[in-house]
């Protein structure tokens, strides 16, 4: 059985959305947050050397980082579910959201969460390179969710998984004002039952 440790709102809820969605069978080792600082706890760094959520252990494996451990779990799935077939267009683009999500994405969203924590008036170079980043993913985002449905096409699919959880962190910065083919599209991935029962954990 899988073991994930889960830090209260993290990025490792995605690990736990994807297990409810295969009903693939797992442990949960819950870790707290700090109050004060926000910073996870010590006990995450005897798991793993990095201190961060999610990770996960299985088979005396130990894996941390978001993607790879979707893509670990999903190998594990006798019935290769939410995730295209390889080869397919399909596929790469389930591939290149999922990296998205973390990669180009990612950073945009976890430096103005870091720097609205300053003091800042927005002259900052930094400041206006970010506000452009973010609106250039933002808008490519909005513009391809305005023709399918989910990020690889008009199926539901892990890199959806990956993609919500990012996009969550942008709405909690307000950053979706009249995005709104983002906020339909979390809406609805939102009303599925298994990304409820994984939100339940905090």
């Amino acid at each position: 059985m899988i073991k994930v440790h889960h830090l209260n709102q993290s990025r490792s809820t995605r690990v736990l959305w994807l297990l409810e969605e295969l009903g693939m069978p797992y442990q949960i080792e819950h870790h707290k947050r700090d109050e004060t600082t926000r910073l996870a706890p010590a006990s995450l760094g005897e798991i793993h050397p990095l201190n961060k959520a999610p990770i996960i252990e299985h088979d005396n494996v130990v894996i941390c980082e978001s993607s790879a451990i979707m893509e670990y779990i999903l190998d594990q799935d006798e019935k290769q579910r939410l995730r295209p077939e390889k080869g397919t267009k399909s596929y790469y683009q389930y591939l290149e959201w999922s990296h998205f999500a973390e990669g180009s994405l990612g950073l945009p969203i976890i430096a103005t969460l870091l720097m609205r924590m300053e003091k800042r008036d927005g002259t900052n170079p930094m400041d206006g390179y970010i506000a452009k980043e973010i609106n250039l993913d933002l808008g490519y985002i909005d513009a391809v969710l305005a023709k399918q449905t989910y990020f690889a096409g008009n199926e539901f699919t892990a890199a959806d998984i990956m993609m919500t959880i990012t996009l969550e962190f942008a709405a909690n910065l307000n950053l979706l004002e009249n995005r709104d083919n983002i906020t339909r599209y979390l809406a609805n991935v939102h009303s599925r039952e298994a990304y409820q029962k994984a939100r339940s954990f905090g």
